[in-house]
């Protein structure tokens, strides 16, 4: 049975965000069958205006929503600005975080890990133009620069835009081995370099 990613997309979402990741749990494949269901997960049914005029229709809500064994939190305006004052979004975030085998933020969806309290006291990255920010929004979590992303086992960060790109290979690859990953990214024309520390 293939193991579910749910990608978590509002408005003024950033595309790449939550796109970068949705193309990498898409095509990985072992022996030309795919390992992964992805699908994208929003508040309710209406068109989401994603960042710089992109509309996407999402595939479910959080309302109806199948189990999800890896939850991928994305970033953008969006992010900091409106779903951050979004209680019951911040509420399904924090319920999903303890169903979800993984739970993984890119860019400034580290805000929305860390106001639905899914991230405290953890080592955890962001976009380069936020660390100062979440650092000083959230005094107890360890903010850390120079890094793609970090892993902390159940709950993984990374910075900003295309390092989902290289958290989700690393994913693939630290479910289903190196070659996998490696051939995920070949397939994808995308240059990966191990970067975690």
């Amino acid at each position: 049975m293939k193991r579910t990613v749910g990608i978590l997309i509002f408005n003024e979402v950033e595309v790449l965000d939550f796109a970068g990741p949705f193309e990498v749990f898409g095509i990985a494949e072992i022996e030309k069958e795919k390992i992964y269901e992805c699908f994208t997960v929003a508040e309710n049914e209406q068109v989401i205006h994603a960042r710089n005029g992109l509309l996407v229709k999402p595939n479910y809500t959080i309302f109806n929503c199948p189990k999800i064994d890896i939850l991928i939190v994305p970033g953008g305006y969006g992010a900091e600005k409106i779903e951050i004052k979004n209680i019951a979004l911040l509420n399904w975030i924090n319920k999903q975080s303890k169903n979800v085998e993984i739970i993984a933020s890119v860019c400034t969806g580290a805000f929305l890990l860390a106001k639905s309290r899914v991230i405290q006291n953890d080592r955890v990255t962001t976009h380069w133009m936020d660390l100062d920010v979440l650092q000083k929004d959230y005094p107890d979590l360890k903010v850390e620069k120079g890094y793609k992303y970090i892993d902390n086992g159940k709950i993984m960060t990374s910075s900003g835009i295309s390092a989902g790109i290289e958290l989700a290979l690393h994913i693939v690859e630290k479910e289903n081995g190196k070659e996998i990953a490696v051939t995920t990214a070949k397939r994808m024309e995308y240059n990966w370099t191990e970067m975690v520390k």
